[in-house]
């Protein structure tokens, strides 16, 4: 039975390939809250089954793990549609919770660190969806000078997409730097390739706000409302608290 509850916990906390799983579901699911909804709930669901069995990470998990998450932030690069790049992002960062997970961190902060990383992508599905209203899609290079356009929108989007790339003070920076810390020492290839991933999420970044962000105004729609601005500001704020707690613990 042991190899089905691997499998099960690799549904959730993505394995390739029953991380495809999610990436259709999520592209099914056309509505914000239901995508929020599991955003939020589908890795806490795989660290339940991981804890309720005692798992343990074996070096051909770790190793599947850390696969799958390079190969997803590969694919990431290149994506257009914010959609599936909020999706594909997800399935990266939740794939290296099982090296977190071999790190032996107690389960409560490991289920708190998994929140801290799906409020960012919470906040990019919501976003992703405003562009969708606004103009009817969300891809990248298809308006720009949204900084011009839509400033407040521009602000939180940048905030939002650092904090996903693991840029400090969020949670993430500090996940990311614990595991590499951790691995120099006795698996050095596993630090290179949370390395090579981070560095990979980081370009991703960077070239979704220049298809954005950057260059002549085309189109021009309503910018966010300031009830949501604080919102978003709340939450970003809690997060850099959050990430300043949590470095005490991962680190």
């Amino acid at each position: 039975m042991t190899s089905v509850h691997y499998i099960l916990a690799g549904l959730f906390l993505p394995l390739f390939p029953f991380s495809m799983v999610l990436n259709m579901l999520y592209v099914r699911l056309r509505s914000p809250l239901l995508r929020s909804l599991l955003l939020l709930i589908w890795p806490q669901i795989g660290l339940i089954i991981v804890f309720s069995y005692d798992l343990s990470v074996p070096f051909w998990v770790l190793a599947w793990a850390l696969a799958t998450s390079f190969l997803y932030a590969l694919r990431i690069v290149a994506l257009r549609e914010l959609g599936l790049w909020t999706s594909f992002v997800a399935t990266s960062s939740w794939a290296l919770l099982w090296v977190l997970q071999g790190n032996a961190i107690a389960q409560q902060q490991l289920q708190l660190y998994a929140l801290g990383i799906c409020v960012p992508l919470i906040m990019m599905n919501l976003l992703c969806t405003g562009l969708e209203r606004r103009f009817g899609a969300a891809y990248m290079g298809l308006y720009g000078g949204l900084a011009q356009a839509l400033p407040r929108y521009s602000s939180i989007l940048v905030l939002v997409v650092l904090a996903i790339v693991a840029t400090p003070l969020f949670p993430m920076f500090f996940a990311m730097l614990s595991m590499i810390l951790k691995a120099i020492p006795t698996t050095p290839a596993v630090a290179v390739v949370v390395g090579a991933v981070w560095l990979l999420w980081s370009w991703a970044g960077s070239r979704l706000l220049q298809g954005l962000i950057v260059g002549p105004v085309r189109m021009t729609a309503p910018d966010l409302s300031y009830a949501s601005l604080w919102m978003y500001i709340i939450s970003l704020g809690g997060l850099l608290v959050g990430g300043v707690y949590w470095s005490e613990l991962m680190v």
